[in-house]
């Protein structure tokens, strides 16, 4: 009752009352004692809007779009960077002519909740839109005057006041218009993002709201990894039409050091093989490996994480598909007491001396390096017309026992006067020898030096 001079004071009573975040309607009669409704709007928490519609007279409205039966978005599928959903159609819709178009879905997605309505959805969007702005203010360091406030002021009850008017114009809606199913890409793998449905009436400025749902994006394919135990020689090979990302391998260098050798040796002659290290997410090392053997110094990690892959493309072969395209062999081991890489000999030929040539005998001499190693020797009758020659990434685990003839021990701390010779008797006259020299380490896989032919003298 209003105050009137002669009734006295005006009096109130409560008719409904509500408290939540979504959407409430009150249906009643009028109330006959009373000629003013006051409708009072209260935030508890923080600042926000709201939206009111008042429809007077019996019966529905028709301002609000009508909903379904089942009102839920459903999942069709969800992938790694997409995720498609339906919902039933709204009758308002389809009662329309398909020239009359009054009525638009609109699709949103958002990594933090679902919203109950157009409105919070508008609100939230606003406030991400606030902290985007009051971030960039931050990082913007301007001397701070009454007039600029004043003026932002100004135009954010200007740009208020125009939201009022164009309120379903800046919606971000990922799919919009009258079909009932969407997909969502460009999302972020492994993520979980809700989707809510709204259908809009432009006509009216009203909206009302599906239940919305929400979905994890895939994971990325993880790549299988192959621990690499202590010292073991692996061979590692790529064939045509296989996998182009490459083989994954893991290697935990034993003692406090955390420091380790890695070995690798590509057995292709015309393509070469990328190597790349990283630990806990973080590339340390890119390398190109080819038919000389490649040391990388492993340091400062527990495990490390080793890629291989191919580089560039080879030339075309004579072969059936499936066949080799590229090989490598690797080998990782603990390096206990080491600052580095073990040194390689200045030069892999093998001189023999014509002089020191005899029937049955001849003389090898090699460059060996300052740390004490084993070197063996290897020897191979060549046939008639026979050409000779090993692959150099074939170690002495592929030959023969009857082939070593003869294994020292060397060391020379001068780098320029490491050179070591060795005898090798019991041959046959006038018969031609392929000979190859093994570098045996402690760390890392055999060095084969380059292959050497020598035939002894026919007549002594």
């Amino acid at each position: 009752m209003p105050e009137v001079w002669w009734r006295g004071p005006g009096t109130e009573a409560k008719i409904h009352t509500y408290t939540g975040n979504a959407m409430d309607t009150y249906t009643g009669p009028s109330y006959a004692p009373a000629s003013i409704y006051i409708l009072r709007l209260r935030p508890k928490d923080q600042d926000t809007r709201a939206t009111m519609y008042l429809h007077q007279g019996s019966g529905p409205s028709g301002a609000f779009p009508e909903l379904p039966s089942d009102p839920h978005v459903h999942t069709l599928g969800v992938g790694m960077t997409s995720v498609t959903l339906s919902w039933g159609p709204s009758t308002s819709l389809t009662r329309l002519p398909h020239t009359q178009r009054i009525y638009d879905y609109c699709v949103l997605v958002n990594r933090k909740h679902n919203y109950h309505n157009l409105c919070a959805a508008r609100e939230g969007i606003r406030k991400e839109q606030e902290k985007d702005k009051k971030r960039q203010k931050k990082d913007k360091q301007r001397k701070v005057t009454v007039w600029p406030i004043l003026k932002n002021w100004w135009w954010q009850q200007w740009d208020a006041e125009t939201e009022l008017r164009d309120q379903h114009d800046d919606l971000q809606c990922v799919c919009k218009g009258t079909e009932s199913v969407c997909t969502v890409s460009e999302l972020v793998p492994d993520t979980q993002y809700y989707f809510d449905v709204f259908l809009i009436d432009r006509l009216n400025g009203t909206s009302a709201a599906y239940t919305g749902t929400f979905a994890q994006t895939h994971e990325e394919a993880r790549p299988a990894i192959t621990p690499l135990r202590e010292g073991e020689l692996r061979w590692v090979t790529f064939r045509d039409g296989g996998s182009t990302s490459g083989e994954f391998f893991s290697f935990r260098p034993r003692g406090w050091q955390q420091s380790g050798l890695l070995t690798l040796q590509s057995c292709g002659s015309s393509e070469k093989i990328k190597v790349t290290i990283s630990s806990k997410g973080q590339e340390l090392s890119s390398h190109a490996v080819g038919e000389d053997l490649a040391q990388i110094w492993l340091q400062g990690s527990p495990s490390y994480l080793i890629h291989l892959e191919r580089e560039g493309t080879a030339p075309p072969r004579q072969a059936a598909l499936g066949a080799l395209k590229a090989s490598v062999k690797m080998q990782a081991s603990s390096a206990y007491h080491r600052q580095g890489v073990p040194s390689l000999p200045t030069t892999l030929q093998i001189k023999s001396f014509n002089r020191l040539r005899s029937c049955d005998s001849i003389t090898l001499a090699w460059m060996g390096t300052e740390e004490r190693s084993l070197y063996c020797v290897y020897r191979r009758r060549l046939g008639k017309g026979e050409k000779g020659g090993t692959a150099p990434c074939l170690g002495p685990e592929s030959r023969s026992d009857t082939e070593r003839v003869v294994c020292k021990y060397f060391q020379e701390l001068n780098p320029r006067r490491a050179v070591t010779t060795a005898v090798i008797g019991g041959l046959e006259p006038g018969v031609a020898y392929m000979f190859d020299v093994y570098l045996m380490r402690r760390w890392g896989i055999p060095i084969k030096y380059s292959s050497k032919t020598v035939r002894t003298r026919k007549e002594c």
